[in-house]
């Protein structure tokens, strides 16, 4: 077990895992609303606040296998330290930053594995790396967006099918019910996710300072801490971001937005159920992919798509390699 620090150093690494938390629904902001915001159904304002307000109840609806994979199946618990948190953090904060700054929706989950793993190699090499649970992080970067993207496809066939006979307005204006419904469930599936990433950091930084008792698990001030912060960050929204995820992939209709984000939630649902930490922002980028090509190919704007795809591939290693140069640069003091 690594040595003691002070206990303001813990708090202040227990506040910098609250700001990323917050950062990451900031970013994601746009997963949960851009669909409900371009279809017209909701306000942006009024959109930030059902979104947030599902992504703080999330806690009561799934358990904690994600923040278990994070906290103990990315690196080796026993190598973990305040310097290697710190890395880490700093990595996944800085990566959001940048592409929450040029509004690329890249992923904060990937920003923090990426960070995480920086930190920890830059301690201890690669023989620190659990490849397992890399391994398995890693496929989820392809396996989401398409299992995304082909519930997506499926429900826009279902509901053509049983909606033949509605005139346009009149399943319009089911759907801008039924979308408040579904961006929810989405809202869910990303607090439910997402949030389950930074509670799986702080529980491992406790552990390593003996600070829980009875091995590692997750404290329940530390559960409703990540919901809270993650609420709040995305209340303020992330509008670049939801300007790209809302309307520049392709334009959506309610019916439309709705077979995005509840493909997108199946997708969170059954992740966060295995104990998958999923990019919420490739979730519902392949959702709304499969939607747009639905109708033909060329309704996808496919430059938009295979530029979000780019910072998805760079989004590990680039916070991997920033997590690292934290690390180091924590050995200077």
């Amino acid at each position: 077990m690594e040595a003691h620090i002070a206990f303001p150093l813990l708090v202040a690494l227990v506040g910098i895992a609250l700001a990323f938390d917050f950062l990451n629904g900031l970013h994601d902001a746009a997963n949960s609303i851009a669909t409900i915001v371009s279809t017209r159904v909701l306000k942006p304002q009024y959109a930030v606040a059902w979104a947030a307000f599902f992504n703080f109840i999330a806690f009561l609806f799934f358990g904690l296998h994600v923040a278990e994979t994070v906290g103990k199946g990315i690196v080796e618990a026993s190598i973990i330290d305040p310097q290697v948190i710190f890395g880490a953090l700093m990595g996944a904060i800085s990566w959001n930053l940048i592409t929450w700054t040029l509004g690329i929706p890249s992923s904060s989950s990937h920003a923090l594995i990426g960070g995480l793993l920086g930190a920890g190699t830059a301690k201890a090499g690669l023989s620190a790396v659990v490849w397992s649970g890399v391994f398995k992080t890693s496929a989820a970067i392809v396996m989401s967006p398409a299992i995304g993207l082909l519930l997506a496809l499926l429900l826009v066939l279902i509901i053509s099918w049983v909606f033949r006979r509605f005139t346009p307005q009149g399943a319009d204006r089911v759907f801008r019910r039924l979308q408040l419904v579904s961006a929810s469930l989405y809202s869910l599936g990303h607090g439910g996710n997402d949030a389950q990433k930074t509670m799986g950091i702080i529980a491992v930084l406790l552990y390593s300072q003996g600070m829980l008792e009875g091995g590692f698990h997750v404290p329940f001030w530390v559960v409703i801490s990540c919901q809270a912060a993650m609420g709040v960050g995305t209340l303020l929204g992330g509008w670049k971001i939801v300007h790209t995820m809302g309307s520049k992939i392709t334009r959506l209709s309610p019916a439309q937005g709705f077979c995005a984000e509840t493909g997108g939630a199946i997708t969170l649902f059954m992740a966060t159920h295995l104990g998958v930490p999923v990019s919420t922002t490739h979730t519902i980028t392949g959702a709304i992919v499969g939607v747009g090509a639905s109708r033909r190919l060329s309704a996808v704007r496919w430059n938009v798509a295979s530029s979000i795809v780019v910072a998805w591939v760079i989004t590990l290693p680039a916070a991997a390699l920033i997590g690292g140069a934290f690390y180091e640069l924590t050995r200077l003091f």
